[in-house]
């Protein structure tokens, strides 16, 4: 229980998961000043429970005036990530701002799957800890199919010097979790530069 926070720490068998989950939900729950208390018992349960610091003011808060989100003009993405949600999240703010997505669960899907898509797929966001083929031999594998294919590479890894060569040679990289926002700047400005 000591280390289940630990960012790629799994008790599944391998390829079943990449140990991101319980560091992403810590990560944001810091992010916003709060902690996560866990009470566990063996054959019965686990239980967290997530605690972020209340406001007492009185008015309501300003909203910030945000930039204007970017939108996609139709443009196919392929998004590989094998965590469910964070494929089906990525998935939906894509295609609730204009995109349209198809994805895949793993490195080996990913490349037939671009191969049939290959003429219409502007963009590929991949994540780099897959099961069955990484995402540095996926990358490799499709710049084969197309050289000037655009990637957006997705990690847990924060620090960008412990990034493997297949994010290095990416046009882009975004640390999970990442933003809405973040996302679809991030897209955006991959697909529009020169």
């Amino acid at each position: 229980m000591n280390r289940m926070f630990e960012p790629f720490f799994t008790t599944k068998e391998p390829g079943k998961g990449t140990g991101l989950g319980l560091s992403t939900a810590l990560a944001i729950v810091k992010s916003h000043g709060g902690f996560i208390d866990v009470y566990s018992e063996v054959g019965k349960g686990t239980a967290f429970n997530i605690y972020l610091p209340a406001t007492d003011a009185t008015e309501p808060q300003k909203v910030k005036e945000q930039e204007e989100t970017p939108k996609g003009q139709g443009e196919l993405i392929l998004v590989v990530d094998d965590e469910t949600t964070v494929s089906r999240v990525t998935c939906s703010v894509l295609e609730t701002h204009g995109y349209k997505v198809i994805t895949a669960f793993d490195g080996a899907n990913a490349i037939p799957l671009y191969q049939q898509h290959k003429e219409q797929v502007k963009a590929v966001i991949m994540d780099m800890m897959l099961p069955v083929m990484d995402g540095q031999k996926c990358i490799r594998a499709i710049r084969e199919i197309n050289p000037e294919v655009k990637v957006i590479a997705v990690s847990g890894l924060v620090e960008k010097n412990r990034l493997t060569e297949g994010a290095a040679h990416a046009q882009a990289f975004l640390p999970k979790p990442y933003t809405s926002n973040t996302l679809l700047k991030t897209i955006y400005e991959v697909l529009h530069e020169k």
